[in-house]
């Protein structure tokens, strides 16, 4: 049965101190809900939250979500504080770009260790208290990358699409219980770390790939996330949404076509 409560939703938001995930917080907030940040950046973490400047709705938990005694510390202070979770996001995430065959084992653990494992380890304790009370729901942030291989990304891609699994096997376990998973794969999105390593030609080359002739959001993706944990997606469960300016729909596309020209004769 579920458990009715007049208190208000918590969140739990994991990378939560800056970008995508602080974007998701900002989003849960501005709705009603409690927020608990979790970043393994406990400098940037404090700074966050103490510039949100609400200490009665905002907890800060430093949290390497690769590790299941921090993660298991993480649900407990957040239950501690909050007494409930409403709604998981498993945001927090890393990447290498190097060429296939230059990636060492320890590259490619670390890069599995935060996307995969530790969307695992969230999920399992906070998944649990969810579950609990016969509500909830989670949304992992995957990309792309985990729908259509590109160069650089054996690593971050992989990890990606096996997230993109692994929301589906959670959707037809946990919904039976009243809980829902799904899964956003945005496409490049305007954050401080794409602005840092997409170079002038990358970004050229995105624009002419997206249909949209852009970058995305932060809030773009705040937007997408909070849609899928509401009450209006109550009956969406199990689902892949591309948050991508139809990046995935255009394939490889040819940008000069697209637009509008002739091919050769």
């Amino acid at each position: 049965m579920t458990e009715l409560s007049t208190s208000p939703r918590v969140a739990v938001v994991t990378g939560g101190a800056r970008g995508i995930g602080l974007a998701i917080g900002h989003w849960f907030l501005a709705h009603g809900y409690n927020v608990a940040l979790l970043d393994i950046d406990g400098v940037t973490l404090d700074q966050t939250v103490a510039d949100l400047a609400q200490p009665e709705r905002v907890l800060g938990v430093h949290c390497d979500v690769s590790n299941s005694s921090q993660v298991d510390a993480a649900a407990k202070a957040v239950v501690e504080r909050f007494g409930q979770v409403d709604a998981l996001v498993n945001n927090a995430g890393v990447a290498v770009f190097k060429p296939a065959l230059d990636i060492s084992f320890e590259e490619w653990r670390a890069v599995l260790g935060t996307n995969l494992d530790g969307a695992f380890l969230c999920t399992q304790a906070f998944g649990k208290l969810m579950v609990e009370r016969g509500r909830g729901a989670v949304v992992n942030i995957a990309s792309i990358s985990g729908l259509r291989a590109s160069t650089l990304r054996v690593a971050y891609g992989t990890s990606k699409a096996a997230l993109i699994h692994l929301t589906k096997q959670y959707a037809v376990e946990l919904g039976n219980a009243g809980v829902r998973v799904n899964v956003i794969a945005p496409g490049p999105v305007e954050t401080e770390m794409a602005k840092l390593v997409h170079s002038t030609a990358i970004r050229s080359d995105y624009y002419d790939t997206i249909p949209l002739g852009r970058y995305g959001t932060t809030e773009e993706m705040a937007n997408a996330v909070g849609f899928l944990c509401s009450d209006e997606a109550s009956f969406i469960n199990g689902q892949v949404l591309a948050v991508d300016g139809g990046f995935d729909a255009a394939g490889v596309g040819l940008p000069t076509l697209r637009r509008g020209g002739k091919p050769a004769s």
